[in-house]
């Protein structure tokens, strides 16, 4: 683990490991490659320097399911593509090897399936943009005025870019 001039610890090389990122999928319109979107979610985290050890969770639900948290949470009646429940900001007290539970990222494959249509997308392309897009609400980003969505798009964009350039060079030597 290596410090920062800030001196907060941050992953590198093994203390990855240190970084869970629990995977339910219960939903059954679209294979998702678990394992994928699991490292996506890690490996932005760990770009925006979240301190090791921590938790994520990554969720695949149907439409009615993600109606009913898209209801409950934020009194909207219909299915959205992603939610995020950010849980520990990070200034929870905890002890020097308990987890920070960095919060939850609901994806509904079927509404992304539809969205990646729509936009002339791979569904590939669209389920990378919303684990970060949900990775990056777990931490505090929004786009609630133009400034901040301003903001949180082009990290999005970053994370993406370097999402894909590391995928581009780990199938070229063979790796995942």
């Amino acid at each position: 683990m290596t410090a920062d001039g800030d001196g907060v610890p941050r992953p590198s090389g093994s203390d990855i490991d240190a970084a869970v990122v629990v995977v339910l999928d219960g939903q059954r319109d679209l294979t998702v490659d678990e394992e994928r979107w699991a490292g996506l979610l890690r490996r932005v985290l760990s770009e925006e320097q979240v301190p090791v050890p921590w938790e994520a969770g990554l969720s695949f639900v149907e439409a009615g399911e993600m109606a009913a948290l898209n209801a409950t949470h934020r009194g909207i009646d219909r299915p959205t593509d992603v939610l995020a429940f950010g849980a520990d900001d990070g200034s929870a007290p905890r002890g020097p090897d308990e987890p920070r539970l960095v919060g939850d990222v609901v994806i509904c494959p079927s509404i992304a399936a539809a969205n990646a249509e729509t936009r002339g997308a791979s569904i590939d392309d669209e389920l990378a943009l919303l684990v970060v897009h949900g990775a990056l609400h777990l931490l505090g980003y929004d786009h609630i005025d133009d400034r901040d969505a301003q903001k949180m798009e082009g990290r999005e964009r970053e994370l993406l870019a370097l999402a894909e350039a590391t995928a581009v060079t780990a199938s070229r030597w063979g790796s995942s």
